[in-house]
């Protein structure tokens, strides 16, 4: 009579104390990253001694002048003339004429935000749309030399924006796309592209063909096992790939630097040209620069539950 032993594989659990460790290591991760957002807010509520002064101010008295800078243009007047004006209409208005100065206008700060939703929001759909198709073709058709052809499209992202920037520039200037709102959403898709085919694909990969077989089965084309099957269970896929080609378009500033100048100049390259009259306004900066992380933190939080699935997808196998 032979015994078969057999050996019970446990999972350890791990226990209080080093779940107090990881939780504390954790928050002190957050508070230390929070840090610089923090200090960017209250140095936008800062009024421009204050911003400069050393060492730092941690107490001070919060204004909105760096916001009213940010969006008002002003011009320097005599205390005459102030005098003589109707009654300040507002807040910014007040602040502007305790400082000897009236509103001329607004500013291009506005402008330059929108430019920045068209073409990072734009570009984010355009390479996540191609980037879904061509990772489907990768992983469900058989197609000819396909790791190569894999390899060559993320080799496009192992070059430094600056290696390519002269020719990108002579070649936009030749068919008119410099300063355009166009050409900078077709730039920032063929840069995304290679990123978003590499992260669906893998998506892609989780999901078995048995659905899309079955899908075909009962009717449905190839296109329609697509739309109605492939795209619901790649939903977290491409949300966490839209966030990060959003990101990428964002917070770019390279070529926006180069390409644009006017009509299509985003925000990054437009914030640290705020200049006041003693150099620069650095709570106008930080105004500036508050406000432009708002909408990427809104997108992030709306998609935060499918970001979370998207990246442990596939990691755990039954």
């Amino acid at each position: 009579m032979s015994s078969v032993n057999t050996t019970a594989h446990s999972v350890v659990e791990p226990t209080a104390t080093s779940k107090r460790i990881a939780g504390a290591i954790v928050i002190l991760y957050a508070l230390v990253t929070m840090v610089p957002l923090a200090w960017i807010f209250l140095t936008s509520i800062k009024s421009p001694p204050d911003s400069i002064s050393y060492p730092p101010k941690i107490v001070f008295t919060p204004t909105l002048e760096g916001y009213c800078n940010l969006f008002t243009t002003r011009t320097r007047q005599t205390p005459d003339y102030i005098q003589s004006l109707p009654p300040p209409t507002g807040t910014c208005d007040e602040i502007t004429r305790s400082r000897n100065m009236v509103i001329a206008g607004p500013s291009n700060y506005w402008p330059r935000f929108g430019n920045s939703l068209l073409i990072a929001f734009g570009s984010t759909f355009l390479a996540v749309s191609l980037g879904t198709l061509a990772a489907y073709g990768f992983s469900r058709f058989r197609v000819p030399l396909a790791d190569d052809l894999l390899f060559f499209i993320l080799s496009t992202r192992m070059m430094p924006p600056i290696a390519v920037a002269i020719p990108i520039y002579l070649m936009y200037r030749q068919l008119g796309l410099s300063d355009t709102a166009l050409g900078m959403i077709l730039l920032y898709t063929a840069v995304n592209v290679s990123l978003a085919v590499w992260l669906l694909k893998g998506f892609i990969d989780e999901i078995p063909r048995e659905y899309e077989e079955a899908a075909m089965i009962d009717g449905y084309t190839r296109l329609q096992a697509f739309w109605k099957v492939v795209l619901p269970q790649a939903t977290t896929g491409i949300a966490a790939t839209a966030i990060f080609c959003l990101i990428f378009a964002w917070n770019e500033y390279a070529f926006a630097v180069l390409l644009t100048s006017g009509s299509a100049q985003t925000a990054p390259p437009f914030i640290p040209t705020i200049i006041g009259e003693g150099g620069q306004d650095w709570p106008a900066v930080a105004a500036g620069t508050t406000i432009f992380l708002v909408p990427i933190l809104v997108f992030t939080i709306i998609l935060r539950k499918q970001l979370l699935r998207g990246i442990t997808f596939g990691a755990v196998r039954k």
